[in-house]
């Protein structure tokens, strides 16, 4: 027979939190705990006579007040996330998901991990001199890269922020769109702007331009250079050729950082042209120094409808 008991929340304010929009989070905590849950008060009663249950329960609500103290949103993929590593036992990811903060000089505040794979994608991109950071859409790889990319150089440990993507079309030609070349890549680009803006206010990111802290750059105007103390993200590269993967690859100069993103399950290469990125995933998973991050479709972080769509045509594919 089932029984009740209720977890106080001592921080009034921490119940909307915790609950969610709409009851989303309690719906997530019902899931992982395997129980039915329900706000009374400032109480959460859970229906469960499994007493092992019940102190995970507890011990998750605890951590997740820790975070709303924080000022950390709570989001159905983090509160997975510190379920897993409490019933895990995981320490290390606890830690993880805890410490990996992003803060910018001058952004909009800080930028937390949404859940364990975006903390490693974060500690990888910090740690490594060569990064590739691999999954589908909406997992946050390109905000996360430019995020990571202006903590460094706002911190002025980097000089220079350089954010370049492939210019291959998805279906449209660039040239019909009106304009001169920097007026017709500017639509293709506008995702690099997008996420720079999310982080900081956009006079600063438009003055970083003008002072050349900030370059954006097809990747054909990266062939011949040699870049230096600077980070340089290239995204979109599952649209890099083989030889363009190499070319850029090889731009890396003293005291620089790469980091590559991409989603290798839309490539709009011509047919029969290889992707560069998937070449370059097989050439240099040996190569201990180069790090590699990938996500699934169960760390989308944007609408939950995108994770589904991404699903579905997996299971298409199937």
């Amino acid at each position: 027979m089932e029984t009740q008991d209720a977890i106080i929340i001592e921080a009034g304010e921490a119940l909307p939190e915790i609950c969610g929009t709409n009851d989303e989070n309690l719906s997530v905590l019902e899931d992982v705990l395997a129980t039915r849950i329900f706000s009374r008060g400032n109480e959460l009663v859970l229906e469960t006579a499994d007493r092992g249950v019940r102190e995970i329960a507890k011990r998750l609500v605890l951590e997740l007040q820790d975070y709303t103290r924080s000022g950390r949103a709570l989001t159905p993929e983090l509160i997975r996330a510190v379920h897993a590593s409490l019933a895990g036992g995981d320490a290390e990811n606890m830690r993880l998901l805890k410490d990996v903060v992003i803060h910018a000089p001058g952004s909009y505040g800080r930028i937390f991990p949404r859940g364990l794979a975006q903390a490693r994608c974060i500690q990888v991109m910090r740690s490594a001199d060569m990064s590739f950071s691999i999954g589908p859409a909406g997992t946050g790889k390109t905000f996360l890269a430019v995020a990571c990319a202006l903590e460094e150089v706002l911190a002025r440990r980097k000089r220079k922020l350089i954010l370049t993507r492939p210019v291959v079309e998805a279906g449209e030609s660039l040239g019909f769109l009106p304009g001169d070349l920097a007026q017709k890549l500017n639509p293709y680009l506008r995702p690099l702007y997008d996420a720079m803006e999310a982080i900081i206010p956009q006079e600063n990111a438009a003055r970083m331009q003008e002072n050349g802290v900030i370059e954006i750059a097809p990747l054909a105007y990266m062939r011949g250079r040699s870049l230096r103390n600077c980070v340089v993200i290239l995204d979109e590269a599952q649209n890099t050729t083989k030889q363009q993967m190499k070319m850029f690859l090889t731009r890396l100069g003293e005291d620089a950082r790469i980091i590559v993103t991409g989603d290798i399950t839309q490539i709009d290469l011509p047919r029969g042209t290889a992707s560069g990125l998937i070449h370059a995933m097989e050439i240099l998973k040996g190569i201990p120094e180069i790090r590699f991050t990938f996500f699934k479709a169960s760390d989308v972080v944007r609408h939950p409808l995108v994770r589904k769509i991404i699903n579905a045509y997996e299971t298409e594919k199937e």
